[in-house]
């Protein structure tokens, strides 16, 4: 939050779900690098020890909204699972609390449900929070409408722990794929999830396809191919404090706003 012009700007204070998690603990990381950002507090649905390996002491999810009340934080910064989220933003909104959401995998219910909340506390969510994304994204609303007719095919590699198939952030891909084509008067088909036996490729559909390796933390890649060429884009995360840094800016852009409903490209656009 900023303070008057003749004082020092104050950190932005958030409380960090999810914190014994691999990006709970990615943010309170880098948290504690950062002069404009600082944990009130941090909580875990089972607490595996006593603090984080940052030093932040880590709170029972049963006393989220306890801590709530007593530190006030500016904002809620969650990466845990659909039905968790849903009730720690519903928690945060009843108290007038921001709320910065990484959580994927919701269905349409639990967006709904985030975005009523969103009428009482402002909320921000995103499929991702990589800044590389965002230029990623506008790299492929060009390219696809730039490249009218051309077969489109989505790729994503992610780690063998991650749940949800495909990411969220191939879901925004898609979608930016799709208004692009719209936007250009060209329809698209079908989302093809993956080829199996005889599978011709009708027109407009788009394939998409869902790796689960090792360590990866994350790699989407969009090709574009027609007329005996094919463009290829990409974006390839190589450690989870990217995704951290941008939830932190994020809750930095966000506290005090108005009521509503926000994406990272907001952030991003108006750091810009």
């Amino acid at each position: 939050m900023s303070a008057g012009d003749d004082e020092e700007p104050t950190a932005v204070s958030v409380a960090v779900t999810g914190a014994t998690g691999e990006m709970g603990q990615a943010v309170l990381d880098a948290a504690s690098a950062r002069e404009d950002a600082s944990v009130a507090f941090a909580v875990n649905r089972d607490p595996a020890d006593e603090e984080s390996a940052s030093g932040v002491p880590v709170e029972p999810a049963s006393e989220f909204d306890r801590l709530l009340a007593n530190h006030d934080p500016d904002a809620v910064i969650d990466f845990t699972g659909p039905a968790s989220s849903r009730n720690y933003v519903a928690a945060a909104a009843e108290a007038g609390i921001a709320s910065v959401v990484g959580t994927t995998g919701f269905d349409d219910e639990g967006e709904r449900a985030l975005r009523e909340r969103a009428e009482y506390a402002p909320v921000l969510k995103a499929s991702n929070f990589g800044r590389g994304v965002q230029a990623l994204l506008s790299a492929v609303e060009s390219a696809v409408a730039d490249l009218p007719g051309y077969d489109v095919e989505v790729t994503e590699t992610h780690h063998n722990r991650k749940r949800d198939a495909p990411s969220g952030t191939a879901k925004t891909i898609l979608e930016t794929v799709e208004d692009a084509r719209a936007a250009g008067g060209e329809e698209s088909g079908p989302r093809v999830h993956g080829r199996e036996g005889e599978a011709p490729r009708e027109a407009g559909e788009i394939g998409v396809h869902a790796r689960r390796a090792g360590t990866i933390t994350g790699e989407h890649e969009v090709l574009l191919a027609g007329n005996h060429e094919e463009v290829r884009l990409t974006h390839r995360a190589e450690d989870r404090g990217v995704f951290a840094e941008g939830a932190l800016d994020a809750a930095v852009w966000l506290a005090g706003r108005e009521p509503g409903w926000y994406d990272f490209a907001d952030v991003v656009e108006g750091d810009a």
